[in-house]
């Protein structure tokens, strides 16, 4: 009996991750890559005795695939992907294929901001319960290299949108949308409509017995919760609604769930911000459907820190506060972190724009920020969209030139604010590289001036 060939288009954490898991599985497996492959993930794959390509795409061999799974990265407008599909070659992410093989339970997190927060926080949460846990998803490890290689009852996964839009059959006991705000609309024709609806798809195939916990708040979600399946039990969380299963009552963070309640005071918790307030009523409603004891779940909460590259401080000096939040690739990420600003900001912006409209973040740059360094191949749209707005505007096409206008604008008092509104691939190779670049130059800066 013949094998079914199956190709993987892309070698990242993602692709290497399905190419083991199909090998075990025992498909006839084929990993190609257009670009030059990590020297990790070669030795991956020579050591799984899986063959590969990279530098091209060799097209024959890949149509003649019975399944194709695509990295999140490679949009379905492309042209290899269009006459895959031409050919009625099912075209999956790795989730899709990867949850085939497992029975574990997975908690499933998407939205425009939060998810990482969200998802390392329950993640925390279970682990420090004792739970079988894997992590996984958009952060992390590979889903479908840990379904290989381990043995976890439990998956939290992050969701993009991009990996929704290649699950079909998937299906999460618990999923969770923290937001939705305009990102990636360059993927979705520009349509926020078709972005949103790529979001729900976290809930696709839930039924009676599986759960959906959403932020109330949410116009967007609010909008569009029709598209939940009508038998799924949906859980709210909200800071303004006090008959939501999670809520704001004076200093309290009130949750309950069943029978079950839990009381959190700020005071005692390190995440600051509404918005971190949210991510946590969404973790601790999870937590306690996965069945977690209120203590456990209160004591994790109290001690989590938050994640890197997310509002992230790296050193004060001077009386100058440095932070990192290169995970803020959309508007409403970077609102939030200038909403929670405290100090003049000199903020650092730019890279890769989605389609982004500036104009709500118009008012706190007023209020908020003296000096806008922008950081990127093509920052036209950016300096017209604030020169009206923000006295002092640098133009930089390297993170060098950026740390440089740093030290010729930032004043003693000044937080200065990493908070790009955009992708990070015209100068870096993903958010965390941009943020490990900003944070040595800084240090570096700190070290040469003391």
């Amino acid at each position: 009996m013949n094998k079914k060939k199956i190709v993987i288009l892309g070698g990242g954490e993602s692709g290497c991750g399905s190419a083991i898991l199909a090998k075990k599985m025992g498909y006839d497996v084929f990993l190609s890559d257009r670009g030059s492959l990590d020297s990790k993930y070669q030795e991956i794959l020579d050591i799984g005795g899986i063959c590969y390509e990279q530098g091209a795409h060799t097209h024959e061999r890949i149509l003649d695939a019975d399944i194709v799974i695509k990295s999140p990265g490679i949009p379905d407008s492309a042209e290899l992907i269009q006459n895959i599909l031409k050919k009625n070659i099912p075209v999956i992410s790795e989730l899709e294929f990867a949850q085939k093989f497992s029975s574990a339970k997975t908690i499933c997190i998407t939205g425009s901001n939060g998810k990482t927060t969200t998802t390392t926080l329950i993640y925390d949460i279970l682990k420090d319960a004792g739970f079988n846990v894997g992590l996984g998803g958009n952060i992390g490890k590979s889903y479908a290299l840990q379904v290989a290689q381990e043995n976890y009852d439990w998956y939290v996964l992050e969701l993009s949108s991009f990996q929704l839009d290649g699950m079909f059959d998937f299906k999460a006991d618990i999923s969770i949308m923290t937001n939705i705000t305009p990102d990636h609309l360059d993927r979705y024709e520009y349509k926020m409509e078709n972005y949103i609806k790529s979001k729900f798809r976290v809930c696709n195939n839930q039924s009676t017995s599986e759960s959906f916990v959403y932020f109330g708040d949410d116009k967007a979600i609010n909008d569009y919760i029709a598209l939940v399946p009508d038998d799924v039990r949906s859980l709210r969380y909200s800071i303004k609604d006090d008959r939501s299963n999670a809520f704001l009552e004076g200093d309290n963070i009130i949750v309950k769930v069943d029978e079950k309640s839990l009381i959190i005071d700020q005071k005692n918790i390190k995440l600051k911000g509404l918005h971190n307030i949210s991510n946590i009523m969404a973790s601790a409603i999870a937590a306690m459907l996965a069945g977690v004891e209120e203590d456990s779940i209160k004591k994790t909460i109290e001690n989590f820190g938050g994640i890197e590259h997310r509002v992230e401080q790296v050193c004060c000096i001077n009386n100058i506060i440095y932070i990192n939040d290169s995970k803020a690739t959309n508007v409403d990420a970077v609102w939030y972190a200038l909403e929670s600003a405290t100090r003049p900001v000199v903020w650092i912006a730019g890279g890769t724009d989605k389609g982004n409209d500036y104009s709500t973040l118009f008012d706190l740059a007023k209020q908020k920020v003296h000096t806008l360094i922008c950081l990127g191949m093509d920052n036209e749209k950016l300096i017209e969209s604030f020169e009206d707005i923000i006295p002092n505007i640098f133009d930089t096409g390297s993170m060098q030139d950026a740390i440089y206008a740093v030290s010729e604008s930032a004043k003693c008092g000044d937080v200065v604010l990493l908070s790009p509104a955009c992708a990070s691939f015209d100068l870096f190779d993903n958010y965390c590289h941009r943020g490990e670049m900003f944070k040595k130059l800084v240090r570096e800066m700190v070290t040469t001036n003391n």
